[in-house]
């Protein structure tokens, strides 16, 4: 029988420089998104999958993230006295309970394979998700419940796959398609950032992953790749190589990438808009600003 998904890592050793000053003092995942921060997007998608082990690879500077997740006895009182019950719901949900979660520390930037093999002694011989919160999704059912639904099926290890234009490639791991299954693809190959004239699809992987050990005993033996780092898709290659069991899968969802400004900024009025109550207001809002800009030409 194929053992159940239950732990997920989650790699927020970053500095987030790209989103200076405000990182300064405040830890990139914990900037809110709407009024939820990007950490809890990614908490709330890993429990709809069935993850019960929170796995949080950190670096120094990184203490409102943890105290983030611990009770407010305080403020839990407050507002019990004044009978705020959907409020006091909302803050129970970013509870999590002594146990399910734990921090590792990755001492040197040394890339997201670096980060996910910090956390190999939690993982022992199970497979495992990792999610990057950088990469919210918006999604009817979430992207690694499809997901791990997909890989009952399938077993071996499995990546979010999206279509990106060519140009686009250099950003991304790309995948080199095998045989097209539909939602799923099984993969002969994965090339870091390559240029547009080099991909060997127009398959990116995005932040979502459901790994088997295997990886961890491929990343144990890798030196540095692109940019200096140990790449996470390189050991993925490796067991590609090794097993021929890797797939990619289109989720089904729009992913934004909340890493960069201009996604961040993106993301915020998608998910707004989705909301009931600011949706009126913010359209609104929106179309003067189309006008506005509209006029001006």
């Amino acid at each position: 029988m194929r053992r159940k998904v239950t732990k997920a890592i989650f790699p927020v050793a970053g500095m987030g420089t790209r989103f200076l000053p405000a990182t300064k003092s405040v830890p990139k995942e914990i900037m809110t998104l709407v009024d939820r921060p990007l950490i809890q997007y990614a908490i709330d998608e890993a429990r709809a999958a069935g993850i019960k082990e929170f796995i949080f690879v950190t670096s120094r500077g990184k203490g409102a993230l943890e105290d983030y997740f611990d009770h407010a006895p305080q403020l839990e009182q407050e507002l019990k006295k004044k009978k705020k019950s959907e409020l006091l719901q909302i803050l129970k949900n970013t509870n999590m309970e002594s146990g399910a979660i734990a921090y590792i520390r990755q001492h040197r930037a040394l890339g997201l394979g670096h980060a996910v093999w910090c956390a190999r002694r939690l993982i022992a011989n199970e497979p495992f998700a990792v999610i990057l919160p950088d990469d919210v999704i918006a999604a009817e059912k979430p992207c690694l419940q499809q997901m791990v639904e997909a890989y009952a099926e399938t077993g071996g290890n499995m990546v979010a796959a999206m279509e990106v234009e060519p140009e686009r490639s250099s950003s991304y791991g790309m995948l080199d398609v095998a045989e097209d299954l539909g939602q799923l693809v099984k993969v002969k190959g994965m090339v870091e950032k390559p240029a547009a004239d080099k991909a060997p699809s127009n398959l990116a992987v995005i932040g979502r992953y459901i790994l088997t050990p295997n990886v961890l005993q491929n990343l144990n033996q890798l030196k540095s790749g692109s940019g200096g780092e140990i790449q996470l898709t390189d050991a993925i290659a490796r067991e590609i190589e090794q097993s021929r069991n890797v797939y990619g899968y289109r989720f089904r969802g729009q992913r934004f990438d909340c890493g960069s400004k201009s996604g961040f900024l993106q993301a915020t009025v998608a998910f707004g808009l989705a909301r009931e109550e600011l949706r009126d207001d913010l359209s609104a809002y929106l179309r003067s600003i189309m006008q506005i800009d509209k006029a001006a030409q």
